[in-house]
């Protein structure tokens, strides 16, 4: 593996500045206190750090309203900030990924601002317009229940302009090319700043020619043509991760055999990952694991359990959706848009360790490349009185100590109020506790990342699901030169007994690598697998 290609194996960390570590005590994080976290991270043996939305911007969604792309917001330090941080994470190893937010920009842009004064202004194209709304379908609405139209009228510009999102967040027009031209420049901008590549937020939705009646959409697809070509220019082992909610095939469309973006949300097998977990059944993820889009050299899958958004169903059939709701949200305050689940990945499974360890080792076992997000290996909670998304956007959980050690601000000054009560508390669930108990759900989850540092096969190898007779077992293998490491999950809260050599595991000398209990490697061919248990086994083939 080349160092350009150093996504393929890495494990990604996605946090928010804003909500991680306050360093000055005014109650909102930093990049002076990300600084000082970079240890942790780095103990914990992450390879990539996704930064949320950290530019200027008033914050009416959480930072992908942006004011301007050039800049760091105040509250969250400086530029000299950044490249301290920079330089930090550099001399430890860890990349970073920025947020690359062009579908749209805040309404109080200097474009967008200019843009509303009269027809002439140089940016007034910069944004979709209409003298009347145009028609859509209500299926399309992102923010159903927050928003429900996607064209507002504007005072000033006596026009309605487009915006998928909320009215505050005018979209961009990529038909135009001093826009595409606009996004190169930002791209250079913090590629230049040493940023190892680019998150491209709405990928999917950049593409759509919808409100435009002279926009060919394979231009707006070929643009991610040039934003790859761009961004390796300027740095050669620069990678683009697109955001697109989609099916295998639209996958497939961003990645382009290889000639556009390097790496691709997969929302397909996380969608179906919650699905088989709730029906106890392997053959759905199997499906879904047989069904991605093929890879080209440098091209990888991100998978994920939870991130900074809902748990987004929309991929499912209305029955399958309507299933992982009952199951993961079965009060309507736990839900958000029809078709998400606000919650965090141990609140959906109720605390209980067992469930989340199976998730995350499958997760892990995934082909692609794995992601955490910021909490999630202590397994921190939600907090459900809290409005929409910000229910799974807390402060980071660093000890027991006031505000859980994130701040030492007044409770009212702090940017989201902590976790305080019931079982998912700070007090009860915190970093500096974890990493003093052995049997902590943080020590599992660092055994787990060096584990899977050592287990390239995952990223690169040629993926293998075996049928197997029992229903809630999934069995799969990766090849590699004489040997092939197979993973077998239990889905299901009852234990069940599996024959290696019926199952189709090759005959051969069996070395266990990471699993939820010791194995009898030198008499087992048929073994028992606990409730949610997992194995994973190297199996070396008998030249004899």
């Amino acid at each position: 593996m080349t160092q350009q290609h150093w996504y393929q194996n890495a494990v990604f960390y996605s946090l928010d500045v804003e909500t991680f570590y306050d360093s000055n005590g005014d109650g909102i994080g930093d990049f002076p206190g990300l600084l000082q976290k970079l240890d942790y991270l780095a103990g914990l043996g992450i390879n990539c750090i996704w930064l949320l939305p950290f530019y200027p911007s008033p914050n009416r969604d959480n930072g992908y309203d942006v004011m301007d792309y050039y800049s760091v917001d105040p509250s969250l330090g400086t530029l000299g900030d950044f490249t301290i941080f920079m330089e930090k994470a550099n001399l430890l190893g860890i990349r970073v990924l920025i947020d690359l937010v062009v579908n749209h920009t805040s309404i109080l842009h200097p474009w967008f601002r200019d843009a509303r004064k009269h027809k002439d202004s140089p940016y007034r194209d910069y944004y979709i317009w209409s003298d009347e709304p145009k028609s859509f379908q209500r299926k399309n609405l992102m923010l159903k229940g927050e928003e429900d139209t996607m064209w507002s009228y504007d005072d000033a510009a006596c026009q309605y302009y487009l915006h998928r999102f909320y009215k505050e967040q005018p979209d961009l027009n990529l038909g135009n090319p001093a826009v595409r031209e606009e996004i190169l420049k930002i791209m250079g901008f913090w590629l230049k700043l040493g940023v190892s590549g680019l998150r491209v937020d709405a990928a999917e939705i950049m593409i759509e020619d919808y409100g435009q009646d002279d926009v060919d959409p394979k231009e707006l697809y070929s643009f991610f043509n040039d934003m790859r070509s761009y961004a390796l220019s300027k740095k050669r082992d620069a990678i683009l991760l697109a955001e697109v909610n989609g099916d295998p095939k639209k996958m497939s469309a961003f990645l382009d055999d290889g000639n556009r973006v390097q790496m691709i949300f997969n929302f397909y097998l996380n969608q179906h990952i919650f699905l088989s977990l709730v029906k106890g059944n392997a053959n759905i993820l199997a499906e879904a694991m047989n069904a991605l889009p093929a890879l080209q050299a440098d091209n990888q899958f991100l998978n994920f359990l939870r991130h900074h958004d809902e748990l987004n169903l929309k991929l499912l059939q209305d029955q399958d959706m309507n299933a992982v709701l009952d199951a993961l949200a079965p009060e309507e305050n736990m839900r958000i848009f029809g078709y998400g689940i606000r919650r965090r990945l141990a609140t959906m499974f109720q605390g209980h360790i067992g469930m989340q360890k199976l998730a995350y080792s499958l997760l892990f076992s995934m082909p692609g490349v794995p992601m955490l997000r910021y909490g999630d290996e202590i397994g921190m909670g939600d907090d459900l009185s809290l409005n929409g998304r910000t229910s799974v956007r807390t402060p980071m959980q660093w000890s027991k100590q006031r505000n859980g050690g994130f701040s030492d601000a007044d409770e009212k000054d702090l940017v989201h109020p902590v976790i305080r009560e019931n079982s998912f508390g700070y007090e009860t669930i915190n970093v500096m506790q974890a990493q003093h108990d052995d049997s902590s759900l943080l020590s599992w989850v660092e055994k787990l990342v060096t584990t899977r540092k050592q287990v390239p096969e995952i990223g690169i190898g040629k993926l293998e699901v075996l049928l197997s007779k029992n229903k809630p077992l999934l069995i799969h293998a990766y090849a590699s030169k004489n040997e092939k490491i197979y993973f077998i999950h239990n889905l299901s809260d009852q234990h069940i007994n599996c024959n290696l050599i019926e199952s189709g595991i090759e005959k051969g000398e069996v070395f266990d690598v990471f699993s939820d209990r010791e194995f009898n490697n030198d008499t087992e061919q048929e073994m028992c697998i606990n409730s949610y248990g997992y194995r994973w086994f190297r199996v070396e083939k008998n030249n004899a």
